[in-house]
């Protein structure tokens, strides 16, 4: 399945194309690099990451991803509930909203609503 991309990532994919082929082509080296981590760990793990560095976009395709993979909506909720006490109650709750946009089927940042596809 094509993953749909926000608008803005289309456009500097098709300006830029062998910057986003490297981008990408670096991005599957990082996750399947041979470590110890699982595939449901590195999923939540990225998810953390995106949660942390308040990338609404990033936790948006860390959702997708990590559903894709098999991840259960909680899992993820829960990465959010554990943000609370180190990036603060607004961080964690933004963060909460961003996984409910793609985890119930609404991704702001495509602006698909993916209960009518």
């Amino acid at each position: 399945m094509a993953e749909t991309l926000p608008p803005s990532v289309d456009q500097f994919r098709a300006r830029y194309p062998g910057i986003w082929d490297a981008f990408a082509a670096l991005a599957g080296k990082c996750h399947d690099q041979g470590g110890p981590l699982d595939e449901r760990n590195r999923r939540l793990v990225k998810l953390a990451i995106a949660v942390g560095a308040a990338h609404e976009g990033a936790v948006h395709s860390a959702t997708r991803r990590a559903l894709e993979a098999g991840l259960a909506a909680e899992d993820l909720y829960h990465v959010a509930v554990l943000a609370i006490t180190t990036i603060g109650w607004p961080g964690a709750n933004a963060a909460m909203t961003w996984i409910r946009d793609v985890a119930e089927g609404r991704d702001e940042a495509t602006g698909i609503d993916e209960t009518d596809i």
